[in-house]
């Protein structure tokens, strides 16, 4: 469905790009959907906020370096978000860049394990799964394409987050990832919540950032630190739909963070705001498929009545515990070695890519990403022993 929408009388409204018309529904759906409605519903928050290593305001020299002693995601975004303006220079830059690989990366293994879930790929939920994945490994290049240009360089292999566990960098506290088959309460609680937009959610008590609030300030500071941009050992590929190209300009910056904030995380709620893909925002996309139905503007607003979204049959995959799975039968252990020394290559040639490899490295790091989808449908497709459901992939750095 592209170029027009029918408003309630079924006649032509506004011929606004869809993803741009799901955006705008924003404004106003916060008032029209009952409060009950699981698409108001990011996970419970947390009154406290995530912990603030920086020490608080103005204390931007006691961040550390980012590395693998950090963990996962680096920084807390809510510590770099404390930083005064006037001290987000280019180091301030570099590290929030480090949280944006790791808040990218940390997207990709359950929207795999939902797509990977999926036997009959031909319908539309598949569809949309599939085109959010190219989406966010166009995401992950563009923070990391950001970052060389500033000088820094992506550990992407160090930013890879164990399962189940918070976002990085403290974003959307109330929120855990785990990995699962597709089923409607793992659309809800992890694909949706992930990708919530600032509104139309009632966030108020909520003080942790949201991924739309730290890209939100990451362009400000580009902006106010206006540093020089370096194209070499930035990477140029095709990714899904999209086209990445090396950041030369302050308004490269601009069109690349718009672009990532109104695919997904930090919707701008405007219908000004379009691009030629003409694709829902991943949020709206999710809910489309928790709903069962596209949404449509009504009489009333916004509501998910348009044309059906039917839920896919998928592959049983359980809930994979921290930890990872306990004492795996030898065959199911086998898969998962296979899986994850093909994961650690992915992350490896990555790694790589961006650090002199180039494009053979990255294309070495495409084949290896196909190859982690055989083990993983094998893995789903063999039942745990006295437990319900099956197995299926852990994304565990050997």
């Amino acid at each position: 469905m592209t170029g027009t929408t029918e408003d309630a009388h079924g006649s032509a409204a506004d011929p606004f790009k869809r993803r741009s018309f799901l955006a705008s529904a924003a404004l106003v759906a916060a008032a029209r959907i009952p409060a009950a409605d699981p698409v108001r519903a990011a996970g419970p928050p947390d009154p406290a906020g995530p912990p603030d290593p920086a020490g608080g305001p103005g204390q931007s020299g006691a961040l550390p370096e980012c590395g693998p002693a950090a963990g996962p995601g680096c920084r807390s975004v809510a510590g770099l978000l404390a930083v005064p303006e006037a001290d987000r220079g280019v180091g301030w830059l570099r590290q929030a860049l480090e949280a944006a690989v790791a808040l990218e990366l940390a997207t990709l293994p359950p929207y795999l394990c939902a797509w990977w879930s999926v036997g009959d790929r031909r319908g539309e939920a598949a569809r949309l799964i599939r085109r959010i994945i190219g989406d966010e490994m166009y995401h992950l290049g563009v923070v990391c394409n950001l970052l060389v240009a500033v000088g820094g360089r992506p550990r992407i292999r160090d930013a890879a987050p164990a399962y189940p566990g918070p976002l990085p960098g403290g974003v959307r506290s109330g929120v855990k990832v785990y990995l699962s088959g597709l089923t409607r309460p793992f659309v809800h609680d992890v694909m949706m919540a992930i990708e919530a937009p600032d509104r139309p959610l009632a966030r108020a008590a909520d003080r942790s950032p949201s991924i739309g609030d730290f890209y939100g300030d990451l362009l400000k500071a580009f902006r106010e630190a206006a540093p020089e941009l370096s194209a070499r050992g930035q990477l140029s590929s095709r990714i899904g739909s999209d086209e990445l190209k090396p950041v030369r300009t302050l308004a490269d910056v601009e069109r690349c963070v718009a672009i990532v904030k109104e695919q997904g995380e930090g919707t701008a709620s405007s219908p000004a705001d379009a691009f030629q893909d003409d694709h829902p925002a991943h949020y709206y996309a999710f809910a489309e498929i928790y709903h069962g139905r596209q949404l449509r503007r009504t009489a009333h607003g916004w509501s998910f009545t348009g044309a059906a979204v039917p839920f896919p049959d998928a592959r049983p995959m359980a809930r994979v515990p921290a930890g990872g799975w306990p004492h795996p039968p030898e065959r199911v252990r086998q898969l998962l070695d296979r899986f994850d020394s093909t994961y650690a290559t992915v992350l490896d040639k990555l790694d790589a890519a961006w650090s002199g490899g180039g494009p053979s490295a990255m294309g070495a790091a495409v084949h290896a990403m196909r190859a982690m989808e055989e083990p993983a449908v094998e893995l789903m497709e063999i039942p745990i022993p006295d437990a319900p459901g099956n197995y299926g992939p852990q994304f565990r750095r050997p």
